[in-house]
């Protein structure tokens, strides 16, 4: 629901799944994309989740019901 709303894309959501524990370029070595892709979902994904960081995006994930 809330993905929806937000506008967060499926591969959005994957890079927010992995977000918590891993580098931007462990996380595109997993998604086979460049570090630089992942960078940009990031970026977007601090936009959507109104974050300036890592931490405070995943925090809000978590209060929105995407992540665990």
């Amino acid at each position: 629901q809330a993905q929806a709303t937000l506008g967060i894309s499926p591969r959005e959501r994957e890079v927010l799944e992995l977000l918590a524990g891993l580098s931007n370029k462990e996380i595109a070595d997993k998604l086979h994309v460049s570090p630089h892709t992942v960078k940009t979902h990031v970026a977007r994904l601090f936009e959507k989740l109104d974050a300036r960081r890592r931490t405070e995006a995943i925090l809000k994930a978590r209060e929105l019901g995407l992540l665990r």
